[in-house]
């Protein structure tokens, strides 16, 4: 109830974006997971989670998260047992897996087949591609992983329903993270890694979560708890939707999109954008301060135990400067169409063809970058790799980096 009520205040928005869609696709719902086994990877995880108890709703037959992180693992099971009435699902299990080990492929090979698959599993920060290790590791995680995990799956019998967890970043991607993304969509929707492995895939691009765990708004919170500045950047603007929200349009994804297209949600840019430096400013008013601006970091530091006697708060714009942020947020890239799919909260991008470069080769060799200590390895290098493949990249490389900010 109070992160509805907070979302609701700082982005002046009162109404559920997708309960609608959620009411009317409830018989649907219930006949795609009322008897059925599914599997959720990286299901501990803000979004994860939370679309995780939009499933418990619905009593699937078997319902297994995997997630590396064993203390959300924890709190996700207790949130389950405590926060539902009757959590009625027969067969609940959580473990705490890399989903890309051979302890998963051993998991996977030896378990019996699921009916649906949702994979939260990646590393979705901008400032994870800061250097070229942190960079081959979100590789690794968002796209060798994945291919790596869909080959099992044809090993298999069961031919199961899968959704994989997109990002806006991917529409006219200027920064890598949203590219490795963007690369992934092409993964998951081929065949060109798995050879007539003919299963039904979707994914979904949305916003923002407000207040989701790593986000700018859940910053601001720690730092207001911890009497610290907080800071944003100038005219930068992004869409929001609240966590039960990215349950829900996962949800619409995941069991009732059409094959080989993924969701976006109905926000017009005009109406819905919001600039970053007014959520702050509504947080802050939400907490009772009036904010107050500043320019140096030092500045701010110095002066907030003076701000607080005075009600006012410390808030640092700074410059939008750091490599690969956009000004704005998007959910369809240039070459794409959004189409009506019969909802009224989503819009689908059917999946076309790439034509450009070929997903093996580039699996092969970002292979080499990852195992061969003999690779000159670099970050312009792998920049190149991924232009190879992926032509719509428009990387903006400024030199600075989100670590060297607050």
């Amino acid at each position: 109830m109070f992160e509805q009520q907070m979302v609701s205040s700082v982005i002046n928005r009162d109404y559920d974006l997708f309960s609608t869609d959620i009411q009317e696709q409830e018989e649907q719902l219930y006949s795609a997971i009322g008897n059925s086994r599914i599997l959720v990877i990286g299901g501990a995880g803000s979004i994860g989670s939370s679309t995780v108890k939009q499933i418990a709703l619905y009593k699937p037959k078997a319902l297994h998260i995997v997630d590396q992180n064993e203390n959300c693992l924890a709190e996700l099971v207790r949130n389950l047992r405590s926060g539902f009435l009757n959590f009625d699902c027969k067969d609940f299990r959580t473990y705490p897996l890399d989903f890309g080990s051979p302890i998963m492929e051993r998991f996977i090979l030896e378990s019996d087949d699921y009916d649906y698959i949702l994979n939260f599993a990646a590393l979705k920060h901008v400032r994870s591609e800061k250097d070229q290790y942190s960079l081959l590791q979100l590789i690794d995680t968002n796209i060798v992983k994945m291919a790596r995990f869909l080959q099992w799956l044809s090993r298999k019998e069961g031919r199961p329903r899968y959704f994989c967890v997109s990002t806006d970043k991917a529409a006219n991607p200027v920064n890598l993270m949203g590219a490795s993304k963007r690369i992934m969509e092409r993964l998951i929707f081929s065949n060109e890694i798995v050879k007539d492995f003919q299963i039904t895939v979707t994914s979904a691009r949305f916003a923002n979560v407000a207040f989701s765990n790593g986000s700018l708004l859940d910053s601001f919170l720690k730092r207001i708890r911890n009497l610290q500045p907080i800071a944003s950047p100038e005219n930068t603007r992004r869409f929001f939707i609240s966590m039960q929200e990215s349950g829900q349009i996962c949800l619409l994804a995941a069991f009732c999109a059409p094959d080989n297209h993924l969701l976006i949600p109905r926000m017009e840019p005009e109406k819905d954008l919001i600039q970053l430096e007014d959520v702050a400013k509504h947080v802050l008013q939400y907490h009772g301060y009036e904010p107050k601006i500043y320019r140096s970091e030092v500045e701010a530091k110095q002066n907030i135990q003076s701000d607080l006697l005075k009600k006012q708060y410390p808030l640092i714009l700074t410059p939008l400067n750091t490599s690969g942020e956009k000004p704005y947020e998007e959910f369809c890239g240039d070459e794409e169409r959004a189409i009506d799919i019969g909802m009224k909260s989503v819009l689908g991008i059917k999946h076309q063809p790439e034509t450009q470069g070929s997903m093996q080769q580039f699996l092969d060799e970002i292979m080499k970058m990852i195992y061969d200590p003999k690779y000159s390895l670099s970050k312009e290098v792998i920049i190149h790799i991924f232009s190879s493949i992926l032509p719509q990249l428009r990387h903006i490389e400024t030199g600075r980096n989100l670590d060297e900010r607050m």
